[in-house]
């Protein structure tokens, strides 16, 4: 690999490869391929199913910048890293092992998003990915909305949702149950919005 590329900025390598040169695509990946692998190995645990969503990561980088859509200029690795994380969260859906709500009153929808090493970037991607859900969760129905509000954002128990609601404690249950199926189907139909 050519020094001259290794000094390079990933915006100008990013240019490169959408010019035509291969080994600008290849430098930013030896670049970010470690931090970008352990990402994904620290949401799945499963090397096989990491190295998958690592490479369906970079189809997905590859067949952007070839379409000539890629606007994050000089935000490369967010970028990627916002895609290795909407591949994640296919991964678990496909799977049906996103959580939908633990009977001992343990929900969180953000347990796949936080990465345990902190970070500029990966502070950047969470207030995304976070500011994202915020917008799909306005579009939910209100019953459903005011219980994901009181139990993500309030860290309320369901006891007291129900309380406060004036519903029994298996409505609201079912409300919450609702709500993240609606904002599974939601993840799905902005795909291009949460992941472009």
């Amino acid at each position: 690999m050519s020094n001259s590329l290794k000094n390079l900025t990933d915006a100008v390598l990013v240019k490169g490869y959408i010019d035509g040169c291969e080994r600008s695509l290849a430098t930013l990946i030896e670049r970010h391929k470690l931090k970008i692998y352990n990402f994904i190995y620290s949401k799945v645990f499963d090397r096989e199913i990491a190295e998958d969503i690592f490479q369906d990561t970079f189809i997905k980088v590859i067949r952007t910048l070839k379409r000539g859509v890629y606007q994050e200029e000089g935000k490369f690795l967010p970028w990627v890293m916002r895609i290795s994380h909407n591949l994640v969260i296919d991964h678990f859906r496909k799977s049906n092992r996103i959580p939908i709500f633990e009977s001992k009153d343990e929900f969180d929808i953000f347990q796949i998003i936080g990465d345990d090493v902190p970070n500029i970037e990966s502070s950047m991607i969470d207030k995304q990915v976070v500011e994202d859900l915020r917008k799909l969760i306005v579009e939910l129905p209100s019953d459903q909305r005011e219980v994901l509000t009181m139990r993500l954002y309030k860290d309320m128990s369901f006891r007291e949702i129900a309380e406060i609601t004036g519903v029994s404690i298996n409505t609201a249950l079912g409300r919450m149950r609702y709500a993240v199926i609606n904002i599974r189907k939601l993840i799905e139909e902005h795909q291009v919005i949460l992941s472009a």
